[in-house]
């Protein structure tokens, strides 16, 4: 039993063949399998019933229950005339509605892209039409009328089918490709599908007789069957000697009959031709239509062709075994980014994820992102990868430093020390003495400790006074700071000896630079790869705006409309502006300090005798006069006590 969604032309020949097995066919045989039990929906009333209502949707469109039933029966009907089993039945059933979701995906890409198929529409009306030997369209229409067929929907069938192949051939056969191991594996593979029998290319030259042609009329056409063979022997294109000469209804395509297997021809003719070689002619043959020169264009023998003449039927094999899973995954990408609703009690096998849930439908359209901001992350992107590639590149060139300063170290410790080989006689080392002047104490020449190393014994030590041993000797201080212990003389004339150092060499300053040099290109690494850019927050986002937008005196001046000029009025400017007028009234003269004006110019004031306290008072206010008399003097306290009040007499 095959499919119904075996290609893309089978998924819109359902549709075709669900609407002509809607109309009873007179004689057809009644189907021996039974149709499942389809989910029933509740009415909202009691007393109601349910006539129509929808079980898919597919965008903005739907599947009915009306169109998911006659589907049913039309793929019930085909099992019957296959002679399908019941089983075989249901497994193909369980399919169906993913099928008729696949149709409403292909046609909802096709929109998207902008296929409309009206083109392929009408070519096919149009070859249909030829067919049928009908004059026009309008007849096509009467004679699918006549059938209780309607046009519109078969034309809209047909459209559909035009939209559903060129979507499937863009977006899924385009990607398919295939190389010549894959043509000799198929070819190699499917060697008995490409099995023929014996056959023969043939072309003609038809001499026609009229039905009760007379002997003249017929010695007429034997003649000049004659004189073409003659031609044909002397040398004339086969092809062109068709065009002028024949009279048979091929004779503008230069004779050309096409291929003939043993068994279609009559026995005279196939005689004739099949013990011929290729490009052989015949001898004018009478048949009914009259004399006939037949010419073998091509002598296939029975067997499998070679692979160049079958190379297309592989290339088609080949196709279509490669385009069912792809169209499969195709289209099951496709529901991922198209809203596919199923209603309860029906089962879309081609649906990888189950919805919970109700869904939200909403008119809203995400935007496309801006070229700017899509080329600013890609920058950022390739930037990262940058960093991140520095990153490790710096740090797999100090683990590599770390690694052979660690192999030399190992290296140094693993390497055993050379003996010398000195001498019995050699001189011993020479010691350079120390000049030791007058006044003066060796530096160089002291003992590393006060007391020789000798063994010691119950009594008095060798050598030494008596009381020397009851003499106070320095005493000494252990300090521990978290490593080894380190002892500390009180004394401070104690000599103290320095650990001894490790030989450098000049050659390790240009390892211990180069290792500097790496942490520090190392830590510049880090700090850059830490100090990327963050991806912006809403928040930051809304902030950003806040910030940026205009803030002016008025409010905002971002969107204010320009002051429009208007033809013919006249130019506003500064120099043209009034200005205000110059208040020329003489101004009164100052009036004079009179406390100044008592003191004549060359007379020096007197300084005033200081008080009994020798407190500094504050200067003398003097009132501004009043009108008549003199100014009125204030005097200042002349109390002992400073903090008292100052006693301010009436001006009356």
């Amino acid at each position: 039993m095959t499919r119904l969604s075996a290609c893309a032309a089978v998924f819109a020949a359902a549709t075709i063949q669900a609407q002509q097995a809607s109309y009873p066919t007179f004689g057809a045989p009644q189907p021996q399998i039974q149709l499942p039990p389809i989910p029933v929906t509740q009415p909202i009333t009691a007393n109601g019933a349910v006539v129509e209502d929808v079980i898919a949707r597919v965008n903005d469109q739907i599947i009915t229950r009306s169109e998911y039933e006659t589907a049913l029966k039309a793929m019930q009907a085909d099992a019957v005339r296959q002679g399908a089993t019941q089983q075989q039945f249901e497994e193909e059933q369980k399919n169906l509605l993913r099928d008729m979701i696949d149709q409403q995906i292909l046609l909802a890409k096709g929109k998207e892209l902008g296929i409309t198929g009206d083109a392929e529409m009408t070519r096919r009306l149009d070859e249909l039409r030829k067919q049928n030997h009908l004059d026009s369209m309008e007849a096509l229409a009467q004679a699918a009328a006549s059938q209780g067929i309607s046009f519109e929907d078969f034309k809209q069938s047909l459209r559909n089918q035009a939209i559903q192949q060129k979507v499937v051939s863009q977006e899924v056969g385009s990607h398919i490709n295939m190389t010549h191991a894959q043509e000799e594996a198929f070819y190699k593979e499917h060697a008995k599908e490409f099995t023929v029998p014996e056959q023969v290319h043939l072309s003609e030259i038809l001499i026609p007789t009229p039905d009760n042609a007379t002997d003249a009329q017929v010695a007429a056409a034997k003649a000049k069957a004659d004189e073409a063979e003659a031609r044909l022997k002397a040398g004339s294109g086969f092809a062109d000697l068709a065009k002028t000469v024949s009279g048979g209804p091929n004779a503008a395509a230069g004779g050309d009959l096409g291929d003939f297997q043993r068994g279609q021809l009559g026995d005279v003719l196939e005689k004739a031709t099949f013990s011929e070689p290729e490009g052989g002619l015949t001898a004018p043959i009478r048949t009914r239509q009259g004399f006939v020169i037949l010419r073998v264009d091509k002598h296939q023998a029975a067997g499998v062709p070679p692979l160049e003449q079958v190379e297309s039927r592989v290339q088609e094999g080949i196709y279509m075994d490669q385009l069912q899973p792809a169209l499969r995954e195709y289209l099951s990408k496709a529901r991922a980014d198209l809203y596919v609703d199923v209603r309860p009690g029906f089962t879309d096998t081609g649906s990888a994820v189950t919805r919970k849930g109700k869904d939200t439908f909403t008119a809203y359209k995400a935007p496309q992102p801006k070229k700017k901001t899509v080329k600013h992350q890609e920058e950022e992107t390739k930037k990262a990868a940058a960093v991140q590639a520095e990153l490790a590149a710096a740090r797999a060139k100090v683990a590599e430093k770390n690694a052979e300063r660690a192999a030399a170290a190992q290296a140094a410790t693993e390497k055993t020390p050379v003996k010398r080989n000195v001498s019995r006689f050699s001189k011993p080392p020479r010691v350079k003495k120390e000049k030791i002047r007058f006044g003066q104490a060796p530096r160089n020449s002291l003992p590393t400790s006060g007391v020789a190393a000798t063994e010691v014994n119950n009594g008095v030590l060798a050598g030494q006074a008596p009381g020397t041993a009851m003499a106070l000797t320095a005493s000494t201080t252990t300090i521990t700071s978290g490593g080894d212990a380190t002892t500390e003389s009180d004394d401070p004339m104690a000599i103290k000896v320095e650990a001894p150092t490790k030989k450098t060499r000049f050659t390790e300053r240009q390892h211990e630079e180069d290792t500097k040099r790496i942490g520090e290109q190392l830590k510049k690494v880090e700090v850059k790869a830490t100090a990327r850019p963050v991806a912006a927050t809403p928040e930051m986002t809304a902030t950003e705006k806040v910030q940026a937008a205009p803030l002016g005196l008025n409010g905002d001046t971002k969107n204010q409309p320009k002051k429009k000029k208007v033809k013919g009025q006249p130019k506003e400017r500064m120099q043209q502006q009034p200005t205000q007028p110059v208040d020329d009234t003489p101004k009164p003269a100052p009036t004079a300090n009179p406390a100044l004006v008592a003191n004549p110019v060359n007379e020096k004031p007197k300084t005033p005798a200081p008080s009994a306290d020798q407190s500094t008072l504050p200067p003398t206010y003097v009132q501004p006069s009043t009108g008549a008399g003199a100014p009125t003097s204030v005097p200042a306290t002349t109390s002992a006590d400073p903090n008292a009040p100052v006693t301010t007499p009436s001006p009356h």
